[in-house]
């Protein structure tokens, strides 16, 4: 194929050319005229599988030919070497030998690093020895680094490194997968020194970053009938600019530093490397302007002197659109309406991007058109449904069963999956409102097989108790004891208790969650003893290493790439999307190990090697015919900032109004424009009025004929709330996980009084602040009834705070009239109405004359005797209640007196005014309140005198509070 040469053979494809496609017609064009049999001699050493799938494909469609034999770089061991070699060990049990060692030496010296951090630093330790192994770098090349200027850190990373020295010794362990490889290679490459293969082999795709690929390529290159293929050369960059790209510490985030690395070491000039076919890029004229706008940042000065030298921008970027959105919604869903387009027109569009949070946002966005997109990358295990109760599941182990995880796995939908499902889902429903109601925040299993009796569903419920509510697991277990217990607890969540078949490892998903745990099995014996915690985290990372393709049939024409697939090509439209600094190029993590001099001096990758090719991915994708460049303005109402490489072009485009570079960027940001504008119509909520101030008017039959005297106070300030409570029958769906708030407090502290003042009554002597705060220790101090062990805390220091003042008023109180009655209902009726007034008096003591002295403990702030006067009218309706006999076994010829006792932080009494206004007057004012309340066309206003805007009210959501104001008009509506 080749003719000699003593010099080694190395091609280039420029920037936007169809690289598979053009490395085959290349090969054709060296193998025309020759025998068919040749063709299948040649051996094609690919960088990526997706990369082989697209030469076969194009070999495939014509004309017949007999195939080269195609081989990834990761597939280079001979099978003659391979019996020399040892099996390579999984990556799984590296890891899971990783842990356990990591683990041993955290135990032995804790000050290392905190226990949380054991499974980032066992991932970050296994990254570092791949690395190592490829680069074929030893633990003693990096013990013999100069540290003489670096801090204590360095002998911590030391301690970490120490720990796998023997996984770099052959023939002391199993190498891994890395290892493996560069073992193999080596055998490979030694094997070609001795004995030269003369059939053709060609080297394709690689930019050789990585130091087995970059070995290999040298190899290749110098074979008798060896070659290289670059993808994405840069024939435009000039010779002086060449020579620049020679130090990694200046110039590795250039996207062309690789392949000056590879070319300067075989002795090579990049100015001269020939083409590998002669087909042109869609826009050479692009490509200048790309190369000149990558120029390292010493030598940007030639923008000016050689920026004039451009073609026309205009014509350049013709088909060139750049979207700048004001958000990473509007950027999504303009990219997600651009390749609806393509669909319909049955172009072949691909969105690269690193950004995979965009991705699940434009595939969530075409999903209302029914478009399901090619995502190379698929979907993290962990996400799946699978994945997601597997993890609940393992979360079990590790803390009481709370209402909130009792409920979310009870609701997944391969909880009960065998059979019944439609029964599971209604019990679990009935379980979920007793829940609510009765407040559990844990629940307990005999509570829910108590609740099961009673509800209908026994069987139901003692599977939920003997499944779900078991005790956490404390202490260390193996590894593969874990994971016994973890698969047959899911396997019975999942089948429910009729132990049918049920779906959790069926489909993609469940057959892929099958083989990790499987294999999980198989490697346990390698793993450390973990607690519940940890093995949570572990079998946590291990589903995120793997991915489920969508198991629909995706569209043929809309795909989603990686950055390195803009390698592969083949569509007509390429997205380049997230273009932001930190997206694209993504930010260099944090090294644990080694700084960036550090690396640099052992031969390790330095962190721009990943910006330079990111750099070339952008450089090859932004050549192809059409292209698309988008970034969101902002994320997360944070300003961003442009990718360099976009900002670099749009500065030198401005910079050059002589070539028409103002005009060409104005015209690409203009399409831009036409596309959000359509993303904004589509996002844009359709116009409706807005609701009016309600005031509903039921008929009179249907209003409520019996009210409490803590709703008196809500019919006058928010009359709208006893229509949505009484007479709709809605109330408010209690929290499931209630938090301790201003109801729960108002009960305890209730609790706390009336059983402290009752003692007093029995013991006088127990009337002291010592005595009252023992009391509220034994009543909010216990954990059953309050298990928020800060909120008790603090609920007991409120009340420590106002003992003294309590116990001295309390005792003036007790010198008035004795304690006669607590927590008392009783009720009164308003025959001509049909009405009944219904009450609970907190306290009611009794003085020497019989006459009754009203006590309401308030947690707030007491109303003033304005306010009760016009709106809060408990204490006096309690007041006329009492004279009116309301209350059985109580009967009081006066209410002598009627008070709020505040116990909030500002403690107080404040009496209800009886003296201006009467129980007899407090009554008959009632009764021509109830009576307005029966007339046939008065409405339930809506907030109709609220304390305060911002009060709160259950039903302001089913009133619409907030398309209307306080000072709207209500609305009447009469009712059927």
């Amino acid at each position: 194929m080749f003719e000699p040469s003593g010099t080694p053979r190395v091609y280039g494809l420029a920037p936007g050319v169809d690289f598979p496609a053009a490395l085959v017609a290349g090969l054709r064009a060296r193998m025309a005229g020759r025998p068919p049999e040749e063709m299948a001699k040649v051996e094609l050493i690919l960088n990526t599988s997706r990369m082989a799938r697209r030469v076969k494909a194009i070999f495939d469609s014509g004309p017949a030919t007999l195939l080269p034999r195609i081989r990834l770089l990761t597939d280079m061991a001979d099978p003659a070497a391979l019996r020399d070699l040892p099996a390579p060990v999984p990556p799984l049990r590296r890891r899971l030998e990783l842990t356990g060692l990591v683990s041993k030496l955290l135990d032995a010296q804790p000050d290392l690093a905190p226990r949380a951090a054991l499974f980032d630093l066992a991932d970050s330790l296994a990254t570092l020895m791949d690395e190592m192994q490829d680069e074929g770098v030893s633990p003693d090349q990096i013990a013999a680094l100069d540290v003489s200027d670096e801090s204590g850190h360095w002998q911590r990373a030391l301690s970490f490194l120490n720990i796998v020295q023997r996984f770099f010794e052959q023939g002391e362990e199993a190498p891994d997968r890395n290892a493996f490889q560069r073992y193999a290679l080596d055998e490979k490459l030694k094997s070609w020194q001795a004995a030269p293969p003369t059939h053709p082999i060609i080297v394709a795709g690689s930019t050789g970053s990585r130091g087995g690929a970059y070995k290999l390529m040298c190899a290749v290159s110098r074979l008798p009938q060896g070659a290289v293929v670059l993808p994405g050369f840069d024939f435009d960059t000039p010779g002086p600019v060449w020579g620049g790209l020679s130090d990694a510490l200046s110039a590795e985030d250039h996207p062309q530093f690789r392949f000056a690395k590879l070319l300067f070491d075989l002795a090579l000039d990049p100015t001269c490397v020939p083409h590998w076919h002669e087909q042109a890029p869609p826009s050479a004229a692009r490509n200048r302007l790309v190369s000149l706008a990558l120029r390292p940042a010493p030598v940007t000065d030639q923008w000016r002197s050689e920026g004039v030298h451009l073609p026309v921008l205009t014509d350049a970027t013709e088909k060139l659109t750049l979207v700048e959105a004001n958000s990473k919604r509007e950027e999504a869903m303009a990219i997600a309406l651009r390749l609806r387009q393509a669909a319909e027109d049955g172009t072949t569009a691909a969105l690269i991007t690193p950004d995979r949070m965009l991705t699940r946002q434009v595939t969530a966005a075409l999903d209302r058109w029914d478009i399901v997109p090619d995502d190379s990358a698929g979907i993290p295990l962990q996400l799946t449904p699978p994945g997601r109760f597997l993890r609940q599941v393992a979360a079990l182990f590790q803390r009481e069963l709370t209402a909130e995880s009792l409920l979310s796995l009870l609701k997944h939908p391969l909880t009960h999956s065998g059979s019944e499902r439609n029964n599971h889902l209604r019990a679990t429903r009935e379980l979920e409102l007793h829940i609510r109601k009765k407040s559990w925040p844990f629940p307990q299993p005999e509570l829910i097989e108590a609740w099961g009796a009673a509800a209908g569903f026994p069987d139901w419920a003692n599977w939920v108790a003997e499944t779900f509510c078991q005790p956490p697991l404390y202490g260390t277990r193996a590894l593969i004891d874990w994971l016994m217990i973890h698969v047959e607890r899911a396997e019975a969540i999942a089948a429910g208790p009729e132990m049918g078949e049920s779906e959790l490892w069926k489909e993609g998903a469940g057959r892929k969650a099958r083989q990790v745990v499987t294999e999980l099995e198989g490697e346990a014996s390698h793993g450390t003893d973990l607690d519940a915690r940890d093995y949570a985290d572990l079998f946590g990372a291990i589903l995120a290493k793997g991915e489920v393709r969508d198991r629909d049939a995706p569209h043929p024409h809309i795909l989603i790439w990686g950055t390195l697939e803009a390698r592969v090509m083949g569509a007509e439209l390429l997205i380049l999307g997230g273009l932001n600094e930190g997206s694209w190029p993504e930010i260099p993590g944090a090294d644990p190990w080694l700084n960036r001099r550090m690396r640099h001096k052992a031969g390790l990758r330095l962190p721009e090697r990943n910006i330079g090719l990111a750099a070339h991915d952008f450089q090859q994708a932004v050549a192809a015919d059409e292209v698309w460049l988008t970034r969101a303005l902002k994320s997360d109402d944070a300003e961003t900032v442009p990718a360099r490489w976009v900002n670099r072009l749009m500065n030198l485009m401005n910079g050059l109004p002589a070539k028409q570079g103002p005009e060409a960027l104005k015209a690409m940001q203009a399409r831009g424009r036409h596309w959000l504008a359509l993303a904004r119509q589509v996002e844009s909520p359709i116009k409706a009025p807005s609701a009016a101030r309600p005031s509903p008017v039921p008929p009179v039959a249907a209003r409520p004929r019996q009210l409490s005297v803590t709703e008196i106070k809500t019919l006058i300030r928010d009359p709208y709330a006893i229509y949505a409570k009484r007479v709709l029958r809605l109330r408010p769906l209690n929290p499931l996980q209630r938090a301790p708030d201003a109801l729960l407090r108002g009960i305890l502290i209730h609790q706390v009084f009336e059983e402290f003042v009752r003692e007093t009554v029995s013991d006088p002597g127990l009337l002291t602040a010592e005595a009252l705060r023992a009391k509220a220790a034994t009543v909010i101090g216990d954990p059953e009834v309050l298990p928020f062990p800060v909120t008790r805390h603090v609920w007991q220091s409120r009340i420590a705070r106002i003992a003294e003042w309590f116990t001295r008023t309390e005792a003036a109180r007790q010198q008035i009239a004795r304690p006669a009655h607590f927590e008392t209902s009783g009720s009164s009726d308003i025959p001509a109405l049909g009405f009944t007034l219904k009450g609970t008096a907190d306290r009611i003591d009794i003085d020497e004359k019989g006459n009754a002295h009203l006590y309401d403990y308030k947690t707030g702030a007491a109303p003033t005797a304005k306010q009760q006067k016009n709106f809060d009218k408990q204490l006096l309706l309690e007041a006329a209640m009492v004279e009116r006999g309301a209350f059985p076994n109580l009967q009081p010829r006066h209410a002598a007196r009627a008070v709020f006792v505040s116990v909030s932080t500002n403690p107080n009494e404040v009496e209800a005014p009886l003296d201006e206004v009467p129980p007899a007057k407090v009554w008959s004012q009632f009764e021509t309140l109830m009576t307005r309340w029966f007339e046939p066309d008065r409405g339930y206003t809506a907030r109709a005198a609220m304390l305060s805007e911002n009060d709160f009210s259950d039903y302001d959501h089913l009133s619409r509070f907030g398309e209307w104001d306080v000072i709207d008009a209500a609305e009447r509506e009469m009712l059927e």
